[in-house]
């Protein structure tokens, strides 16, 4: 079961570029991240004819997320508990059924927090509490469980070209690296880092400052697998070259496979 998060900068801008990747990458399962779309405006129709099962939580402009799937879903919900007043479409789950085992996944795009300190801040750290004690509900129920998205997190230094810069930011403020590792030390296993320990890999360059150009990037968009799932890891990479096409997203596609 191949599983990718990919945040795609606006589904209208990128309805195109999705459509070329997902027929070239042939993902089982697309978690998608700022769609800025309402659910009646994204393009399902381009994607049910390429197979595909389309869930969103869409938003006016900004924020949404989608499920694409090739393989049957059950139990869709969305928003994540904890804050009924929170309007922000930031998270959807559901379960995926494998030809040999049943996942759940949940699709997530963590507030990004700037500026730091100030109200935004606060909702991030709100928001990753909340993440927190929903992470711990679905842990217990003992099932495969990948939690994948855009986190707007740099784990470590490592995961910036040049984390000098990033010190301020409220990716890399230690509150929220803290934050990040309380939901990590729950139990899971982060994909990229359970195959390998390099430098140097990224999944977000900024249009700006010719950053794609000088490789200047940051590791932000994450899988985090259960004991379960961990247990069902085959491989999982980065699709970096996404990034040189024509009107590219920011980010790129972060994916695993999983013997399910």
């Amino acid at each position: 079961m191949k599983i990718a998060t990919f945040n795609i900068n606006g589904i209208k801008a990128r309805v195109e570029a999705l459509s070329d990747w997902l027929g070239e990458f042939q993902p089982d399962v697309a978690l998608l991240q700022e769609i800025k779309s309402v659910d009646e405006g994204f393009p399902r129709a381009q994607f049910e004819d390429m197979g595909y099962r389309v869930e969103t939580h869409g938003q006016k402009g900004f924020n949404g997320v989608a499920i694409l799937s090739r393989l049957p879903l059950e139990d869709v919900t969305r928003g994540l508990p904890g804050d009924e007043a929170d309007e922000q479409a930031r998270w959807i789950e559901a379960t995926v059924m494998g030809e040999t085992t049943a996942v759940r996944v949940a699709g997530l795009y963590l507030p990004n927090g700037n500026p730091a300190p100030g109200p935004k801040y606060d909702y991030k750290l709100a928001w990753m509490a909340r993440m927190e004690a929903h992470a711990r509900t679905l842990l217990a129920q003992e099932m495969p469980l990948v939690v994948a998205g855009d986190y707007n997190v740099i784990p470590q230094d490592e995961d910036a070209a040049k984390p000098e810069v990033w010190r301020a930011d409220a990716l890399a403020l230690p509150q929220s690296r803290a934050a990040y590792r309380r939901i990590l030390n729950l139990g899971f296993t982060e994909a990229i880092r359970a195959r390998t320990q390099a430098h140097g890999l990224y999944s977000f360059w900024d249009y700006q400052a010719g950053a794609w150009e000088r490789n200047n990037g940051i590791r932000i968009d994450h899988l985090l697998l259960s004991p379960q799932a961990a247990d069902l890891l085959a491989d999982a990479g980065i699709d970096k070259p996404v990034r040189g096409r024509d009107k590219p997203s920011d980010h790129v596609p972060v994916w695993i496979d999983l013997a399910a």
